[in-house]
């Protein structure tokens, strides 16, 4: 019955975009949850800085920041068919993908770990998979 429930609730739309989209989104709501109740996941994350550089307020903005993707990626996991929120799940990509690359590479606030190469490799693989699907959910 419980089974039952849980497949009924997953996105209808054919391949494993929808589902990609629904875990990431999923994942994301957790890593919210886990920037508002502590600083330590978020100080591996930016381990290039000081710990105390790391302040709660950031993780708060970091939080909101990834609720916000969340709720647009949970959203185009099942509305795919529609061009506005594909593009802008595509964008949410293409923002977090900008974002750590940059913390990586130019601003040195990260340090290539766990932490920040997980959210690079989704991001890229997102990115690569959305583009190359495009046609396939968003027909003319």
């Amino acid at each position: 019955m419980a089974s039952q429930v849980f497949f009924d609730a997953l996105p209808k739309a054919e391949g494993l975009l929808p589902k990609w989209q629904l875990v990431v989104a999923t994942m994301a709501v957790f890593n919210t949850l886990q920037n508002f109740a502590t600083l330590k996941l978020t100080r591996r994350l930016y381990a290039g800085v000081p710990p105390t550089s790391i302040t709660a307020l950031q993780a708060r903005t970091f939080a909101v920041w990834t609720l916000t993707s969340a709720v647009v990626r949970g959203y185009a996991a099942y509305n795919l068919h529609n061009k506005t929120i594909y593009d802008m799940a595509l964008f949410t990509y293409l923002i977090a993908f900008g974002h750590f690359t940059s913390e990586l590479f130019i601003f040195r606030t990260c340090k290539i770990n766990v932490a920040v190469l997980s959210p690079i490799i989704v991001s890229t693989a997102t990115l690569v998979w959305m583009v190359q699907q495009y046609e396939f959910y968003v027909k003319p």
